[in-house]
C-alpha cells in the first residue's frame, strides 16, 4: 500500500494487470480511487467513481470469457448469425464459477484485463483495456446498448423494462450511464473505443474533479469550431488537454 499511496502523491499514473477480479483486486481498486479522489478533494464519488469502475472490470472479464466459450464451442463470432445464437448458450451458462474454472485459459491466451487510472487535481480517467479488438457484432451491440441507455434513469426501470433478460440487454453500460447521471456528470464521460493500429478495445470514464475542468467532448467542439478542420481530419489529430 505504501507504494501505491506514494504514487498517489507523487500523481503518477498507476495500472493494474489481472485475469479475475478478486476480492484482494477490489480492495486495489477501491483504495486507488479513494486515495486520489482524497488527493483531489472530491471523495464524495467514491460512490459513483468505485462501483463504475469495478463494473467495467466485470464486463472486461465477460469479453475474456466469452472469446474463450465461442472457440470451445466452435461458434464463428465473425458471422453475425453464430454469433447471436453463441451469445443465448453464453447467456445461459455464464455464472461466476464458470469464469474461475477458466482463469489459465485466460492466462495462456493472454486475455489480461488492464485497468489505468491517469489522474490531475482537475480531472480522473480511468481505462479498462482488453487486448483484443471488438468484434463486429459486438460493435453494433455497443452502440445500440448506450442508445437503450439512454431512456433509463434508474436502475428499477431498467429491471421493470427487462426483468431477466439484463445480461443480453445491457446492465454493464446502463447502471454506468445511471451513475454518472446521478452524479451531475455527463453520460459522454464513459465511452467505449478501439485504438486505431492497435489489438485493443478499452472502455473510458473521464471523471471531472474541479468546475473550471472542461472535459475532452467539449474541447474537441470548441477545437473543431476554431480549426475550421471536418470532423474526420480532427479525430486524427486532436489532443485533449488534462490540465
Amino acid at each position: 500500500m505504501e507504494t501505491i499511496d506514494r504514487t498517489i502523491a507523487e500523481g503518477r499514473t498507476i495500472s493494474l494487470v489481472t485475469w479475475i477480479l478478486t476480492d484482494y483486486g477490489e480492495f486495489l481498486l477501491h483504495h486507488i480511487a479513494a486515495g486520489i479522489l482524497q488527493r483531489s478533494g472530491r471523495s464524495e464519488l467514491l460512490d459513483i467513481v468505485y462501483p463504475a469502475v469495478k463494473e467495467l472490470v466485470i464486463n472486461a472479464t465477460k469479453a475474456n470469457m466469452k472469446r474463450v466459450f465461442f472457440a470451445e464451442q466452435g461458434i464463428d463470432a465473425m458471422n453475425s448469425a453464430d454469433y447471436d445464437k453463441g451469445m443465448t448458450l453464453f447467456k445461459d451458462k455464464l455464472t461466476e464459477t464458470m469464469i474461475m474454472h477458466h482463469r489459465k485459459d485466460f492466462k495462456d491466451r493472454d486475455y489480461k484485463i488492464t485497468i489505468t487510472f491517469y489522474y490531475t487535481d482537475k480531472v480522473m480517467n480511468i481505462k479498462v483495456k482488453n487486448n483484443f479488438p471488438l468484434l463486429p457484432r459486438e460493435e453494433e451491440r455497443i452502440r445500440e446498448k448506450f442508445e437503450r441507455a439512454q431512456s433509463f434513469t434508474s436502475l428499477l426501470d431498467f429491471y421493470m423494462a427487462h426483468g431477466d433478460d439484463t445480461e443480453g440487454a445491457g446492465l454493464g453500460i446502463t447502471m454506468v450511464g445511471i451513475l454518472l447521471d446521478q452524479s451531475g456528470i455527463d453520460r459522454h464521460a464513459f465511452t467505449v473505443f478501439e485504438k486505431p493500429g492497435y489489438s485493443e478495445t478499452a472502455a473510458r470514464l473521464e471523471i471531472p474533479l474541479h468546475a473550471e475542468y472542461i472535459p475532452r467532448r467539449r474541447q474537441f467542439e470548441l477545437e473543431l469550431q476554431r480549426s475550421g478542420k471536418t470532423i474526420e481530419d480532427l479525430r486524427r489529430t486532436f489532443r485533449p488537454s488534462v490540465r
